[in-house]
This record gives structure tokens, sequence and C-alpha cells, in this order.
């Protein structure tokens, strides 16, 4: 029984993949996440970023990027809600949740889950299938925006000091980010099994779930991050994952699949 379903879910898992990388949705939404980093950071360092008025004094002060590495987080006990706080990495799980809904939306449309499931009942494998192989495609979103932000970092003369933080922080807090993607993964994977066809709402749906856990990206995973946070991201994401999954399961098992 055991061995039948690895062959099953392995066989899934390729086919996922196979699709996934052809499919020019991947690769644009990469593009994007290449793109958005470098222009923020050359924009904002060459406009001055934003303007703030002090409502006390009157004086006007210039916020913007001082370090290349404030589009990749903050350090704890320095979140201030600015605009460097709010265009940054995190912006990303946005798009995770758009690339997400429309994988699976296309197999509604297409009718590939209808006859997937006329073969093959069980749908535990589909659902792990599909949280593995778009955790992978958001994994490789998040890349693409880290290696945008050392490139828009140079093109705006922007420093890389590691200042309040350390290598090590550096490396624990994009680990931190990624598992938090199996949250995102997992919500707008079984928002979208509940919308099937309709694209709109499973992004809409997912915007809104998002929305919720957006302010707590920079918490779970800031700058100067510790081991303890990559544990912590990585449970919490994993049981969002476990228990979504079960639920995406039960609505494929008692729902119509049109």
């Amino acid at each position: 029984m055991k061995e039948k379903f690895l062959k099953n879910l392995k066989s899934m898992l390729r086919v996922d993949f196979k699709r996934m990388f052809k499919s020019q949705a991947l690769y644009i939404m990469a593009g994007i996440c290449f793109i958005i980093p470098i222009l923020i950071l050359v924009m904002t360092s060459t406009m001055g970023g934003s303007t703030t008025v002090d409502p006390h004094t009157g004086i006007k002060t210039m916020q913007g990027f001082t370090n290349v590495w404030q589009i990749i987080g903050s350090v704890s006990g320095n979140m201030e809600m600015d605009m460097t706080s709010m265009c940054n990495i995190n912006l990303i799980y946005f798009l995770v949740s758009i690339f997400v809904c429309m994988f699976v939306s296309d197999d509604f449309k297409s009718g590939y889950s209808k006859n997937l499931f006329t073969i093959r009942p069980k749908k535990t494998d589909y659902i792990i299938s599909k949280t593995l192989s778009t955790f992978l495609g958001a994994g490789i979103m998040i890349a693409s925006f880290f290696v945008g932000s050392l490139i828009g970092g140079g093109i705006a003369g922007l420093p890389f000091d590691l200042a309040g933080f350390g290598i090590g922080g550096l490396i624990c807090c994009m680990l931190s980010k990624i598992f938090i993607l199996l949250i995102f993964v997992s919500i707008s994977l079984v928002l979208s099994v509940v919308a099937k066809q309709k694209l709109w709402l499973s992004i809409l749906c997912s915007f809104a779930g998002g929305a919720l856990l957006f302010t707590m990206i920079s918490i779970m995973a800031p700058l100067n991050a510790g081991i303890l946070n990559v544990i912590m991201c990585f449970v919490g994401g994993s049981m969002f994952a476990i228990g979504l999954g079960y639920v995406g399961n039960l609505i494929l098992n008692k729902f119509d699949l049109v």
C-alpha cells in the first residue's frame, strides 16, 4: 500500500514539475520578482525616497533605502512602518499566491483534474504534489528577488554593510522566509481547490488570507534571525501544509470537481 502511494506520488510530482517548468507563468513571475527590487532600489535612490512631515515641527524628511539589505527585511526591534518596511521582499508572498492559484485553476479549466481523478480516485497525492511543486516554484521566485536585490543595490550604489546582524542572521532570515512560503502556498492551494475554475475568486480570497499574516513575516523572519526562527518557521509552515492539505483533500472528496 505504501509502495503504491509513493509510486503514485512520484508520478504526480514528475507530471507537476514538468507542467510547471513548461508553464510561462513561472518564468513571468520569476522575471517580475527579479525586476521589482531593481526598480525599487534604483528609483528610490534617484528620487530620494518618500517624504514625511513632522506634525509638530513641519520639517520635511526624506525616507528611502540606505542599505541594500533593507529590501530583504528589518532588524528586530527596528520595524517602523515606512516605505522600506512595506516595499520589500515580503511583497513576493502575494505574487506567490497568484502563481499557486493560476497553476491549480488551470487543472480545473483544462479538465486535467477531472480526468486525473477518474484514473486515480485518491486525492492525497494530488494535494501533496501540488504543495511541493508550487513550493519549489515559490522558492525560485523569492531567490529571483534576492538576486535582483543584489544587482539593484549595486546599480543604485547602496552599501552592503551588515548593520546590526551578521551573515548567519541573513542566511537564517532567508531560510525562515522560504519556510513561511509553505503557509501562503497552503492557503492559496486550499482556496484554489474551493474556487476551482474561478481564478479571480481564489486570488481574491488568497490575498485576504495572506493579508492577515503579512505583518507577522517581519517578526518571524528578521535580518538578525537565528536558528530558532528557522525552526519555528519550518514547524509552522509544515503544520499549515499538513492541516490545510487535509482540508483540501476533504474538499476534493466531498464536492464536485467542476
